[in-house]
């Protein structure tokens, strides 16, 4: 937590995920699979403009004219594939609502969403965290860099195991959890970087005596 004061200190409110409704979070949340969030943006408000972000609606579309709507955010044929596989779930689960998954248990609602096609643990959980508002840590590759160079985690620190660890040594509040991930990923874009920019970082109290993991 003393971390986390640091980080809210320097950046302030992050105010994620960008969406307007639950389903277009987890919508962005499949877009962004390995792009950045700018392309994926433009998808989202590509199917905005033409009124898809309802999951039936979407759903009706052909996975090409899908695909085409979509190539903002790059391999669109494959992001349509998984948008098709993750709506037709929500439908046919939960028809097309996001407010029964804050009522289900945790675990098999997340092994449910692993099980959809091209849904990784980090996608899903991007979806239970910011779409259904569940306590799920989204241990993203900026959080797990700042987990090891302050020596909270070995490296290599796999995305299951820094999960279990930020779950484990936070409070259980899905507001935290959004607001931590979010300022994870700022500081990770701004001085945790592949080469680390630890002179005017918040968190260099941390590091005192003894520099970051290598």
């Amino acid at each position: 937590m003393r971390l986390y004061e640091a980080l809210e200190r320097r950046f302030g409110p992050q105010r994620w995920w960008p969406g307007r409704t639950a389903y277009e979070v987890a919508v962005g949340a499949v877009l962004t699979q390995h792009t950045a969030w700018t392309n994926a943006a433009r998808a989202v408000a590509a199917l905005r403009a033409l009124r898809l972000l309802r999951p039936r609606r979407l759903a009706a579309l052909g996975e090409a004219e899908l695909a085409r709507a979509i190539r903002a955010a790059g391999t669109p044929r494959v992001k349509a594939r998984r948008l098709r596989a993750l709506t037709l779930w929500l439908l046919g689960r939960f028809g097309g609502a996001f407010r029964p998954m804050r009522r289900l248990p945790l675990a098999p609602l997340r092994r449910e969403l692993l099980a959809v096609p091209g849904l990784g643990p980090e996608t899903a959980d991007a979806i239970l965290l910011y779409g259904a508002e569940r306590p799920v840590f989204v241990a993203d590759a900026y959080a797990r860099r700042v987990l090891v160079r302050h020596r909270l985690l070995r490296r290599p620190a796999g995305y299951e195991q820094a999960r279990a660890f930020l779950e484990a040594h936070l409070p259980s509040d899905p507001a935290l959890f959004n607001e931590y991930h979010a300022l994870l990923v700022a500081i990770g874009k701004t001085h945790c970087r592949t080469v680390p920019r630890c002179e005017r970082c918040p968190l260099r109290f941390d590091l005192r005596g003894r520099g970051p993991a290598a």
